[in-house]
């Protein structure tokens, strides 16, 4: 039986980098994968990057308004496994557009996401994964203080940001995030 997965983490826990070593394994084996995400995520445009280098080109970007199980049914029907990245970007909807990927299609879809923004709010997308997905696994990274990262802090121009859109997509160096635990999180906005 097919499932729906969620596999969440900190910026920087290497979420992208393990779906492009799933997306591997199933092609290795001669099974076939389609990698999706969000237009929204506008880094470097159709390409998924990591921060250790790996990338690959997305199959399809998704809208904000595709059906998502109208889409994989009519352009993915002949593949083993759907991948989704930055999956907290999806509406809700979106979401239940995969669980029938799962039911009605019978295909594993695992996505790829952080739980919430910068100010801990959750995501859309998120937030309807952590209701329904039949498998939610933590991907772990550390702060610089040595535990574990659960936050992301964001900086504009090098200074914290408490305020404004939930999402900001920057390729340039003005905006940056920053993993951190619960302590240096707080103890960082309090500074701030």
């Amino acid at each position: 039986m097919a499932k729906l997965f969620f596999r969440y983490g900190a910026m920087g826990c290497g979420k992208t980098a393990q779906l492009l070593q799933v997306a591997f394994n199933y092609e290795e084996k001669g099974l076939k994968v389609a990698v999706l995400k969000p237009e929204e995520d506008t880094r470097r445009g159709a390409k998924l990057y990591t921060r250790i280098g790996l990338e690959r080109d997305s199959d399809y970007l998704i809208k904000k308004d595709d059906d998502l199980f109208k889409i994989i049914k009519d352009k993915f029907s002949n593949v083993n496994c759907i991948l989704i990245d930055e999956a907290q970007f999806l509406k809700s909807k979106q979401i239940d557009d995969l669980m029938k990927v799962v039911v009605y299609l019978n295909k594993p879809v695992i996505c790829y996401g952080i739980r919430t923004d910068f100010l801990t709010n959750g995501f859309p997308g998120s937030t309807r994964l952590l209701e329904i997905a039949h498998s939610i696994e933590e991907l772990k990274t550390i702060c610089k203080c040595g535990k574990k990262a659960i936050f992301n802090v964001r900086y504009v121009n090098g200074k914290v940001s408490t305020d404004g859109d939930s999402v900001v997509i920057d390729d340039s160096d003005d905006v940056q995030y920053v993993s951190m635990c619960h302590s240096c999180y707080y103890e960082t906005l309090k500074n701030s």
